[in-house]
């Protein structure tokens, strides 16, 4: 029985995670549920789920939370950082899904590798961010670091096993592979008149073609900032130089991504567009379980086609793949930069397109000391953001 924190519980992979764990219930338990204020989905989670701990981030709405609870329940309610970094540490935990989605997860992340936890991670911006110092702290204390993200899952999965052992540290030229491929749909403006997409708004940004994600993810896969942050992400995780990653425009979304040998062969993961494959992977890993996703059924497939990337249409693709090659400073700046952007376009303060022009006018501004701790770098992060707010209020005169 594996005990589970799920960072992110009212989230869409929060959800996947536990409607994997209720098909499985002598395998695995929700011992904590962690979420930022959503007390009317927390309470419901609950009420469900019957975890030991549901720790809210937002103190106010851990007081709501507490009134609300039946006290026979005897869930104990925390909230602040304290109390959170200490519940990943706490000998209890056994793994931790880390699906809190941008910066803000950053931290009980980080605290879970450093405790040597089992470490499910769903969270991109935490190698973004952090890249070396998350894989060498991995090392460190014996984290085994899975990636939940369908695409860096499905390259896990294609690699050899001795690759897989060692995240990270990984070589691949030993290994055989010639080049990863990390596959994007192209999201929902892939065919899109270019001189259309300035006037598009956050419901037309919001509609993916295939997937079903929150607002933020699903900006950034209309940008395809989400997949530069996933080549970052790749960099990191299979420790691939720039001549090792491709990026592969596939809408259909079946082929989640693929990995390419030196002797011609190239092996895909595919499987219908549904989180809870993965997450059902690294749960089990290196066994398999029951996912309650349905199997590919190769006669409705129908074709599948693939294009290069292009980059006057996906700017943000082309940013985030210079900053990989600048460094984690960069890819800092990037990830905070992106952040603000998209909130405000969300909010309809700035233009699809000017997403991209934000996140450029900031990378002009990556300083040049190197990053050496998360201290160091959530400062940068802050900085990065003010630079952001700046640029917005620049291009809004």
């Amino acid at each position: 029985m594996q005990n589970l924190v799920i960072l992110g519980a009212t989230g869409s992979i929060g959800a996947s995670t536990l409607s994997v764990i209720s098909r499985n219930p002598q395998a695995y338990r929700a011992y904590a549920l962690v979420a930022n204020a959503s007390v009317d989905k927390m309470l419901a989670l609950c009420l469900e789920h019957k975890p030991v701990i549901a720790h809210m981030v937002d103190e106010s709405a851990a007081a709501s939370l507490r009134s609300r609870l039946p006290a026979a329940m005897k869930v104990q309610v925390t909230t602040g950082t304290p109390d959170l970094l200490g519940l990943m540490r706490s000998p209890d935990v056994d793994t931790v899904m880390a699906a809190i989605v941008g910066a803000a997860g950053l931290l009980p992340t980080f605290e879970a590798v450093k405790a040597g936890k089992r470490v499910l991670l769903a969270n991109k911006e935490a190698l973004v961010m952090s890249g070396r110092l998350f894989i060498d702290a991995a090392k460190a204390s014996g984290a085994l670091v899975l990636p939940v993200d369908s695409e860096h899952n499905a390259i896990f999965q294609c690699l050899p096993e001795l690759v897989q052992s060692h995240l990270g540290h990984c070589d691949l030229d030993t290994a055989g592979v010639s080049h990863i491929l990390l596959t994007g749909s192209g999201g929902p403006f892939l065919t899109s008149d270019l001189m259309t997409l300035a006037t598009m708004t956050p419901a037309q940004a919001c509609k993916h073609p295939n997937w079903s994600m929150g607002p933020k993810i699903s900006v950034d896969s209309a940008t395809m900032m989400n997949k530069g942050l996933e080549y970052i992400e790749a960099r990191w995780l299979f420790n691939a130089g720039p001549e090792q990653l491709k990026v592969v425009i596939h809408p259909q979304s079946v082929i989640h991504s693929m990995v390419q040998y030196v002797d011609g062969s190239v092996v895909a993961q595919m499987g219908n567009p549904d989180m809870c494959t993965p997450i059902a992977h690294c749960l089990a890993y290196p066994q398999r379980i029951a996912s309650g996703v349905e199997p590919l059924d190769f006669f409705k497939v129908g074709q599948l086609s693939f294009h290069e990337p292009d980059f006057e249409r996906f700017p943000c693709l082309a940013l985030a793949m210079a900053a990989s090659a600048q460094g984690q400073e960069a890819t800092t700046v990037l990830n905070a930069a992106n952040e603000i952007a998209v909130e405000a376009f969300l909010g309809q303060q700035l233009k699809f397109t000017d997403i991209a022009r934000v996140n450029e006018l900031c990378l002009g501004r990556v300083p040049a000391a190197t990053l050496t701790s998360i201290d160091d770098i959530l400062m940068l992060d802050a900085e990065a953001r003010r630079y952001a707010i700046e640029a917005i209020a620049a291009l809004a005169r």
